[in-house]
């Protein structure tokens, strides 16, 4: 496999490959430059971002999991024989998994700038710490803009919360810049006694920025592992699951959803009058194959089955 063949943009693992290679590189040189200049905020991001690679990784072995079970087929035949039913499961455990050790960091960092706040820590090297944070919003706004012309005929939901890691960063780092350009202005003049406070004041704020993303991923991620029905989902399920009991004649149905990171789970049952004429099982079949046109989402990752039967017990 080339270079280019390992950070292929057209498809998951190469896009999730280069983000966390560009990913590594800006945490390098943060906790280079955080060390360097003695600044508590750079090397939260550095280790912030180190961090949120070591997650992509992780993402991108699930991703592989997922794509070897469901499009190639080339999985061991003693993991396929373990699990039956794919690895969808284990994508949101994984968003759950990288939630929980991102909002750890970032409270933990927010308990540090508060403290900072109060001791008043020394004064970091801003000219240094400058250098740094105009770097990585360079190449933060670079990786999110390739990721989501990347995505576009990608979509895949890891990528796309990674490119809202992207632009959060960019952001994130541009208020730094700013601030740390304040800081190297204030030098010198009358406002320099404000210079200690810089860098405790930048941690929290950029913790108070960051809190809610790791808190949207983990709860988003639990309604998956929970398997709390989509509402919109249901719905559109629903819709066409009535219409299509009404135009066939059947007396009820039972809809049952749920969705596990990128795959939908839908099972129907259509209850049949007990006086319903006979009929062959290709018609059976050509039924299902009537539902499953009009729910749509046909691929890989929808698990749709679809069940006729005159019992209702067997629909509960």
């Amino acid at each position: 496999m080339t270079g280019r063949d390992f950070f292929d943009l057209g498809n998951e693992r190469g896009i999730l490959r280069a983000s966390i290679a560009a990913t590594l590189a800006i945490a390098v040189l943060g906790v280079g430059c955080g060390l360097a200049s003695g600044s508590v905020a750079v090397v939260f991001d550095a280790v912030y971002s180190l961090v949120d690679a070591g997650m992509c990784l992780l993402s991108l072995a699930v991703a592989s999991l997922i794509r070897f079970h469901t499009e190639t087929g080339k999985l061991p035949p003693r993991l396929r024989e373990r699990f039956t039913m794919g690895f969808w499961h284990l994508e949101p455990m994984v968003l759950a998994f990288n939630g929980t050790v991102l909002l750890g960091i970032v409270v933990y960092a927010l308990v540090d700038a508060a403290a900072g706040l109060i001791s008043g820590r020394h004064i970091p090297s801003f000219g240094l710490a400058t250098l740094y944070a105009s770097v990585t919003v360079v190449v933060c706004l670079a990786a999110a803009w390739l990721a989501a012309r990347a995505n576009r005929t990608v979509a895949s939901e890891f990528v796309r919360l990674d490119i809202k890691g992207w632009i959060s960063a960019a952001a994130i780092t541009g208020a730094m810049l700013v601030a740390f350009g304040f800081g190297l202005a204030v030098q010198g003049t009358a406002w320099e006694w404000m210079a200690p406070y810089i860098d405790p004041v930048i941690l929290g704020g950029v913790c108070l920025v960051l809190l809610p993303m790791p808190v949207s991923t983990l709860r988003q991620s639990l309604a998956d592992i929970f398997m709390v029905t989509p509402a919109d989902l249901q719905a559109e399920v629903e819709a066409v699951a009535r219409d299509f009991a009404a135009r066939h004649g059947f007396s009820s149905f039972r809809a049952y959803i749920a969705r596990r990171g990128r795959s939908h789970f839908i099972e129907l049952y259509f209850i049949v009058p007990s006086d319903a004429a006979t009929r062959p099982l290709a018609e059976w079949d050509r039924l299902r194959d009537e539902v499953g046109r009009a729910i749509g989402g046909e691929g890989p990752d929808r698990w749709l089955t679809i069940v006729f039967t005159g019992d209702p017990d067997w629909a509960e």
